[in-house]
């Protein structure tokens, strides 16, 4: 509590002196001595009074307040402590009728003193009042009434402040000007960008409040308090503008385009706005006290996608295809080169980001771009090719329509390849798949220990006229597998008979655990050429290259550890009609062959190989029809067909 009083007029004390005492005279006074004595006389008669009125005075206004006594314009003059309490009541309102505001800005809050707190003290007031005059020495008592009777005495009115109500009061106000800061903000809503801004934080400095309250209540005025208070920004304020180029992003479908799309080409890809809205990252960036969003795609998850992509827009450069002119003894083009391409990912993620936050809603995906070793316009010279330097041909009369068809299709793979020098060439990765899908037929096969009809049967006739045509040109054989039987087109002649020395020069695939592989080791490209007769039933293989003065000598062991074929075998087929009969293996005899290779070159060995070939004996098999005569037939009685 603060209690604010009147003033107090004093005045010093004064002393009085009696006058001094008279000697009697005998003689008689003169005139002189008259006038001293009456000025005595008067002078004692003075001081007498002086000290006998203020007595008087006292004792006439003993409960009244004396004259000229007034607070904050109010006479008291003659009233009681308790008359003056009532009057001053009546007559002192500024505690209820003034008015104290504050000011935050625009907003103002006003408020009257006694709502802070201050209220009037009429009886501590009224009792000040009564106490002027009567307070002190006696000359300090009689000048102060002696002023107030004179001149008038204006008291200051007692206030009682209780600084609580004020706290209660500017606490109240500080809650609505104080704001917490609040960082501005994006969310997702499905496909819907929400978007809060950001709350510059504000407090009031309570302290600084009240001191310029206690500073304003004394003064007993009415008057404005300007608050202090302090703000804080938020390090983001605003975030509308990444929120709209989030809202932009998921405005519509991402379309993913080829820039020029071939024919068979996948694509175009579209990515719905929902799927978008899970692919989409808002990240908080901060450096150097800065911060900011970063409104985008997340690129591991784009990555992803486009990762997915990349297979379908893959093309792996292809060199041209020519055939050898024999006449021109230049090259002409069969097939055209094939550019290779693929997805440029990183790039890719950079352009969908960037142009779709320029609003862009259909982008190019990047592709690189790598040309083959030989294009179209390369010439024979360029590549060293002059001259055949091996050519074989091998013959398969009796073969299906269905293996003829197989034998076409898997020789043109071949048709027109070219082998770097020192390359490999992997005859199961020239084919590719072998099945249905691609063209093949059924026709029959070694499968096991027997033969049957599978996807792809003659593709050996083409595995092995390629063994024969590197075998006899001189090039490194890498890798080489024989049949398990002797097969009998393997061993045909131009004129339809078997040549036995044509044994162990078979080479048979079955991709992928089956291979044929050789090197291309001359310093030359060399170029391949296939010919199918279908009619002759003959494949001819041409190698076109240049000769690098290589010859070729070879032998054979011919056919040792011969093992005589098992007996014929003879089966019941419910899918045959009565009586017809058909064989559906060959038999043939087991045995052993080594064939050898040297390849010379100005009198120096290139390669010197040895082919040992190991083929098991292979029974004959018939099937018949049931209720056939004379089937299974006994074998100690038919001779074999």
């Amino acid at each position: 509590m603060t209690n604010y009083s009147p003033n107090r007029q004093s005045m010093p004390r004064s002393m009085a002196r009696p006058p001094a005492g008279s000697i009697a005279r005998t003689q008689p006074v003169s005139p002189l001595a008259q006038a001293l004595v009456a000025l005595i006389m008067g002078l004692v008669l003075l001081v007498l009074m002086l000290l006998v009125t203020p007595v008087g005075y006292g004792l006439a206004y003993s409960d009244r307040i004396f004259p000229g006594t007034s607070v904050a314009g109010v006479d008291l003059s003659g009233l009681t402590p308790g008359q003056a309490a009532g009057l001053l009541l009546e007559r002192v309102a500024y505690p209820q009728r003034g008015k104290i505001v504050f000011q935050d800005g625009q907003t103002l809050w006003s408020a009257t003193p006694a709502e802070l707190g201050l209220y009037f003290d009429a009886q501590n007031t009224a009792l000040a009042a009564y106490n002027s005059g009567r307070i002190g020495g006696l000359v300090e008592r009689f000048t102060a009434r002696f002023r107030a009777w004179y001149a008038g005495v204006e008291l200051s009115p007692v206030f009682v402040w209780d600084e609580k109500f004020a706290l209660t009061y500017l606490q109240n106000i500080a809650a609505q000007v104080d704001k917490p800061i609040i960082e501005a903000s994006i969310g997702l809503e499905g496909v819907q960008v929400t978007v809060r801004s950001g709350q510059i934080g504000r407090k009031m400095n309570l302290q600084a409040a009240q001191d310029a309250l206690r500073t304003q209540v004394q003064s007993l005025q009415d008057g404005i308090i300007p608050l202090l208070v302090e703000e804080t920004p938020p390090v983001i304020l605003d975030a509308s503008a990444q929120a709209a180029l989030a809202q932009q992003i998921l405005s519509a479908p991402l379309v993913l385009k080829l820039e020029n799309r071939e024919e068979g080409d996948p694509g175009p890809w579209t990515i719905e706005p929902a799927v978008l809205a899970s692919m989409l990252t808002i990240q908080r960036l901060e450096a150097d006290g800065q911060a900011s969003y970063q409104v985008g795609l997340d690129m591991q998850v784009l990555r992803t996608y486009l990762e997915g992509l990349a297979p379908t827009l893959l093309r792996w450069p292809v060199n041209a295809r020519f055939i050898f002119n024999d006449d021109t003894r230049q090259l002409e083009v069969i097939e055209h080169a094939v550019v290779g391409r693929s997805l440029d990912i990183e790039t890719s993620l950079q352009q969908i980001n960037q142009k779709l936050s320029e609003g862009a809603h259909e982008i190019l995906l990047d592709l690189e771009y790598t040309n083959p070793q030989v294009m179209d316009d390369a010439t024979a010279e360029q590549l060293n090719i002059r001259e055949a330097v091996s050519v074989y041909t091998s013959y398969f009369d009796g073969s299906s329509t269905e293996r003829i068809q197989n034998i076409e299709l898997a020789s043109a793979r071949f048709h027109g390849l070219l082998i770097p020098p020192g390359a490999t060439l992997s005859m199961a990765d020239v084919l590719g798949d072998v099945s249905l899908d691609t063209g093949y037929a059924e026709a029959w096969i070694i499968f096991g220990d027997r033969t049957i009809k599978g996807v792809g049967g003659g593709v050996c006739q083409v595995s092995t006229t390629l063994f024969r045509t590197a075998f006899f040109g001189g090039y490194q054989i890498d890798e080489r597998y024989s049949h398990a039987y002797r097969v009998g087109y393997y061993e045909q002649t131009r004129s339809g008979d078997h040549d036995p020395n044509l044994a162990g020069l078979d080479a048979t695939v079955f991709a992928p655990l089956v291979d044929f592989k050789f090197t291309n080791d001359s310093p030359y490209w060399l170029l391949m050429e296939t010919y199918v007769n279908a009619g002759a039933r003959t494949l001819t293989w041409k190698f076109y290259s240049t000769s690098d003065g290589r010859s070729v000598s070879w032998q054979t062991s011919g056919l040792t550890n011969i093992v005589e074929a098992p007996d014929p075998l003879y089966e019941e087929n419910p899918d045959l009609a009565k009586d017809e009969l058909i064989r559906i293996d060959f038999g043939v005899d087991g045995a052993d062959i080594t064939v050898t290779r040297t390849v010379t070159r100005d009198g120096h060995i290139i390669h010197q190989d040895t082919f040992f070939t190991h083929y098991v004996p292979w029974q004959e098999i018939w099937q018949y029809g049931p209720g056939t005569k004379d089937m299974p037939p006994d074998p100690t009685k038919t001779p074999k067909p």
